[in-house]
């Protein structure tokens, strides 16, 4: 059998003009530009690349990654992420790389994923916070955002928040951390005087969990939901779910930590 090699490449990316990671046909997709990209540097030597989790269309990362796997070595570690970047696309960027064994599997190594979720409210904001930044024109009551974000923490009974539930999912989940809180941490000459971050901590979230959970509590601040509607969709028997699935350009995968 020939030896393999095993490599984790870290990367970030604006993913306003993606659809997604996942490969799809005829469609501008994260995947592609990376295979692409490594397809040419590789000079069509044998490579695969498998992604730690998918993203939906338009949502962004500051630090996924993904595993690489070739026949030949990398003599150069440095140097192929300065050829790795030197021609990848403007809105993805590679930020490290070293190398794993073959028992490292980039899906089932157990991680820990952080998600910030941008937006503002009250009017209509500059076009080029589009991109990383929901704006919700009515008033949202950000208190009581707050205190609605704080009841998902800890380990509830999550099939609201997922989309399209199925009878044997796994809805059983722990959320580390969820709190909103005023941003400090994105800046710009034409943003808003004042934005906001949801922040989320967990192992594992299920498809538009994150975005349905961001879409519930600003239907929260707007005042069409409580905060008992909150508690009472998190327990096991809940027979509805979520509708409002908030825009995918607000969401940004911030850290992913591998254990």
């Amino acid at each position: 059998m020939d030896k393999k090699y095993y490599y984790v490449i870290t990367i970030q990316y604006l993913g306003y003009r993606f659809h997604g990671w996942q490969k799809q046909p005829n469609l501008k997709t994260l995947h592609l530009m990376i295979d692409r990209t490594l397809n040419f540097i590789l000079e069509k030597k044998y490579f695969k690349s498998l992604a730690s989790g998918r993203t939906d269309a338009m949502v962004s990362a500051e630090n996924a990654a993904f595993e690489l796997f070739l026949k030949d070595p990398i003599e150069d570690l440095d140097a192929f992420l300065d050829l790795f970047n030197t021609n990848l696309p403007q809105d993805i960027r590679a930020l490290s790389i070293r190398e794993v064994d073959a028992k490292f599997n980039i899906i089932q190594h157990s991680k820990i994923k952080e998600y910030l979720y941008l937006f503002a409210f009250g009017d209509k904001f500059h076009p080029f916070c589009a991109p990383i930044l929901t704006t919700i024109l009515d008033d949202l009551d950000i208190d009581l955002m707050t205190q609605g974000a704080k009841l998902f923490e800890g380990e509830h009974y999550l099939r609201a928040y997922c989309y399209k539930p199925t009878d044997n999912g796994v809805y059983n989940r722990t959320i580390l951390t969820c709190e909103l809180v005023e941003n400090t941490i994105y800046t710009a000459n034409f943003f808003p005087k004042k934005s906001y971050i949801l922040r989320v901590r967990g192992k594992g979230f299920m498809r538009n969990q994150i975005r349905i959970m961001m879409g519930t509590l600003i239907e929260l601040g707007q005042g069409k939901r409580t905060l008992k509607d909150i508690e009472d969709s998190l327990k096991e028997g809940y027979k509805y779910n979520m509708q409002y699935i908030a825009p995918a350009s607000g969401l940004i995968l911030k850290n992913i930590q591998f254990e």
